[in-house]
């Protein structure tokens, strides 16, 4: 007849093998999610990067070359590519020339602004939308922003803490 002590031994010996296995397979995980998670990352940030080259080529009036075997657009879609377009700040112009993403942030700052609570930066701005402050989002909000910055919407007071251009916040939203 065996002894307790030996079984329980052979049940904790069997207990730390399964662990073992476990852990294993969890840093297999855990290094397949750092990986998908860069190559996400570089996506978000390469899809920004040409959001702003055609941007500013669209505002300087560029024409672009239509890649090869590209369909022409329907008119919902190039309705929805004008709206993209952060055009240059001037006294009078409306906040609805703006995509809702960009009058998101121009109302987050206002909201901001007239609590006197001062700059923000992109990861608060993630957190304030109810995003999660990852590193895709927030670059995400960083590039609207840095255009919101280009087009006079926006100073960047600090870096990467922005709050509404002297102007634009003289508006009080009802641009």
């Amino acid at each position: 007849m065996p002894s307790v002590v030996g079984l329980l031994e052979q049940r904790e010996l069997t207990a730390r093998r399964r662990v073992d296995e476990l852990r294993e397979e969890a840093d297999r995980i855990h290094a397949e999610l750092e990986v998908a998670e860069r190559e996400w990352n570089e996506w978000v940030v390469a899809r920004s990067r040409v959001g702003e080259v055609l941007a500013s080529a669209e505002a300087a009036g560029e024409d672009l070359p239509a890649p090869a075997g590209q369909r022409v657009l329907s008119e919902q879609a190039d309705a929805a590519k004008s709206k993209s377009v952060v055009p240059v700040w001037r006294a009078g112009l409306a906040w609805s020339v703006l995509s809702v993403d960009y009058q998101r942030i121009l109302r987050a700052l206002v909201d901001r602004n007239r609590l006197g609570q001062g700059p923000l930066s992109c990861q608060e701005m993630a957190v304030c939308f109810g995003l999660d402050p990852v590193p895709g989002k927030v670059e995400a909000l960083r590039s609207k922003a840095k255009r919101l910055v280009a087009r006079g919407w926006l100073v960047e007071s600090a870096p990467g803490r922005f709050t509404l251009a002297k102007d634009v916040a003289g508006q009080g939203g009802a641009s």
